[in-house]
This record gives C-alpha cells, sequence and structure tokens, in this order.
C-alpha cells in the first residue's frame, strides 16, 4: 500500500514542464501574478524582497561559443511530500504555527495567511526558493483593486506566500461538478494559469493518480518509488534530498538533466561511499 493510500488520497496533482519546449517569455510569470494577486513594486531591481511565486531560471552547459546551449527553467512551488509513510514537505515540518499544511486529499502543500506569522522557518528549510515574504504591505496603482481577482486573497505585511497551483480554480471546479451532480472533475476543468498561458505548450498539469491524465502518461511516475519518473528523460530538481517533488521537468539533453539535480562528476560517488 502506497503512502497516498494509506492517508485515503484521491487526488496527487502534479506539474510536467518541457525544458526544451520553454522559450522563457516569462508569460507563466505574468499569468500567475495576475490569476493569484501577487504584489509588485515600482522598482523590481531589487530581487531581494520581490515576490515571484513562478520564477524563470536560465541555464547552460558551461560551454563557450559555438558549443553554448541555453535552457530556461520554471520553477513553482514544487508541493513536495516527503519521504516515507510520515513524511512531510520540508516546509511543513518546520512550520511553528501550523501556517502551511499538506493536504493528502490533493497532494498541494497550502498556506494559511492569518495563521502565518512570519518567522520565516519555512523559507529556509525549502531547498528551492519557492518562498516569499511581504516586507511591505502591497500598493496597487490607481483603479487597479477593482482588477484584481475577486477567488484569491491579496496578502499582507509579515506573511509568507508561495505557489498555490491556483487552489481556488480546484475549488470551482469541485463546485461545478457537485451542481452537476457529478463525483470527479474533468482534466481540462482544474488547470493552473500558467499551463494555460504558456504559448509553447511547455507545461502539463494533471492529477498524477489518474493514468489516464496527460501528466501521468507523461512522466510516467512511479508510486512504489515516492513518484520517481519511469521515462527516462523525466527528472526531478534534487532528487536525492527525496523531498518527493510534484513537479516534473522533461528534457532531451543529458546536461540539462544532470544540473536538475545539481550534478557533479564523480562528486556524488565519493559521498556515497563515504557514507556507505
Amino acid at each position: 500500500m502506497t503512502q497516498e493510500q494509506k492517508h485515503g488520497n484521491t487526488h496527487k496533482f502534479g506539474m510536467a514542464i518541457d525544458l526544451d519546449k520553454c522559450t522563457g517569455c516569462g508569460s507563466c510569470m505574468v499569468a500567475c501574478m495576475s490569476e493569484n494577486n501577487v504584489p509588485f513594486k515600482v522598482d523590481e531591481s531589487n530581487k531581494k524582497d520581490s515576490i515571484t511565486w513562478m520564477k524563470v531560471y536560465k541555464l547552460t552547459n558551461g560551454k563557450s561559443f559555438p558549443d553554448t546551449e541555453i535552457c530556461y527553467l520554471p520553477r513553482p512551488c514544487m508541493h513536495c511530500g516527503g519521504k516515507g509513510d510520515h513524511g512531510h514537505s520540508p516546509c511543513v515540518s518546520v512550520c511553528p504555527a501550523t501556517a502551511t499544511d499538506y493536504d493528502h486529499t490533493t497532494g498541494i502543500v497550502s498556506q494559511i495567511y492569518t495563521r502565518c506569522f512570519g518567522c520565516r522557518y519555512c523559507m529556509a528549510a525549502c531547498p528551492y526558493h519557492a518562498r516569499y515574504f511581504n516586507w511591505w504591505d502591497p500598493k496597487w496603482p490607481v483603479d487597479m483593486e477593482k482588477y484584481l481577482s475577486p477567488d484569491v486573497s491579496p496578502r499582507m505585511r509579515g506573511v509568507v506566500e508561495k505557489c498555490s497551483f491556483c487552489f481556488h480554480r480546484y475549488q470551482e471546479a469541485k463546485d461545478k461538478a457537485y451542481f452537476e451532480e457529478r463525483d470527479e472533475i474533468h482534466e481540462e476543468e482544474y488547470q493552473t494559469s500558467c499551463t494555460q498561458a504558456c504559448p509553447a505548450g511547455a507545461i502539463t498539469f494533471g492529477d498524477l493518480n489518474n493514468p489516464s491524465h496527460a501528466i501521468t502518461q507523461l512522466v510516467k511516475p512511479d508510486p512504489h518509488h515516492y513518484g520517481k519518473p519511469r521515462n527516462p528523460k523525466a527528472f526531478r530538481l534534487l532528487e536525492r534530498l527525496e523531498t518527493n517533488p510534484k513537479v516534473y521537468y522533461i528534457s532531451e539533453k543529458e546536461w540539462v538533466r544532470k544540473a536538475g539535480d545539481n550534478y557533479l562528476d564523480g562528486e556524488w560517488e565519493k559521498v556515497k561511499n563515504h557514507h556507505g
């Protein structure tokens, strides 16, 4: 019996990003900010206190021209599941206020802003730097408040926020299914804003526990090994940490897959041999 089955999990929502398709255009970042009322400053040059739930990084193979290759890597919250029957994501394990929690019915790591008192332990624990602290109360341009999403509450100063896999859209899809007297929601009814905004079609979102969903067929997660992908072209960031993230990346390039696990030739074998 898997960890998810023990907890009665019916869904495990995840994301697969094809890095060979991603052009680094940033549409996912803009869509995420618009959908989730992510605040911004007039001067965004100081990245230490800016907030970006979805962030696009640039990777290179480290070679000089003409052998240079570039890859763009979008990074949302990984919604880690942890390892073991009672595992938790790193952020959930350290939060003293239970302001963040792992939902075993969806696989989503939630963030409850009204419980958060800003200790930022979760930010220190997150190995993916996917959490952000609100240093200032959000200030919107004149009349822009009218265009904020009514389904997502703006966050106040002094709390931590992050990607939620557009959880409010899941709530809407469940309500629609309920009124139509359906037990299940359709795959296309719950999609994140970044998935729909990507012009290259690089992002796939769905239920990793549903074999008919596109993401399951794409990454082929192994339920007996904490969701590790059986697709040889798929990988997860920092897999060695065993955080069991639900965001998968796909690339045909070996150097990209190695970079995703912070790979150094020979070094990992030394560490394994040292620790037995």
